[in-house]
């Protein structure tokens, strides 16, 4: 009984794993996620809106401040500003190019 049992078991296992997968994302969406997550408390990180912290420039202008290919070897090293408002961090090279793909995005 068991034996006959099995295949639908696995299948039904395959299923739910599949299901439990998280969707495929694009870099430029896992960017925005890291933005979300560690920037969004300041910076305005979408196409409209204001920063909450009204110093903090939209994510959207940075390309007119900042090449933003450039930015890539600043987040690696960990971005260290003058202010006491903003925390150093660091990412990792998969994060930094996605954090770059979403500006990227912004640009347009």
């Amino acid at each position: 009984m068991l034996l006959r049992a099995l295949p639908a078991l696995l299948l039904l296992w395959g299923a739910g794993a599949a299901q439990a997968q998280p969707a495929q994302t694009t870099p430029a969406q896992r960017g925005r996620a890291i933005a979300a997550a560690n920037c969004a408390d300041c910076h305005a990180i979408d196409r409209s809106g204001a920063s909450p912290l009204a110093a903090a420039p939209p994510f959207r202008e940075l390309h007119r401040r900042y090449p933003v290919s450039q930015l890539s070897e600043a987040l690696a090293e960990g971005i260290v500003t003058g202010h006491s408002a903003m925390p150093e961090f660091r990412m990792t090279r998969t994060q930094i190019s996605d954090f770059i793909a979403y500006l990227r995005r912004l640009e347009r």
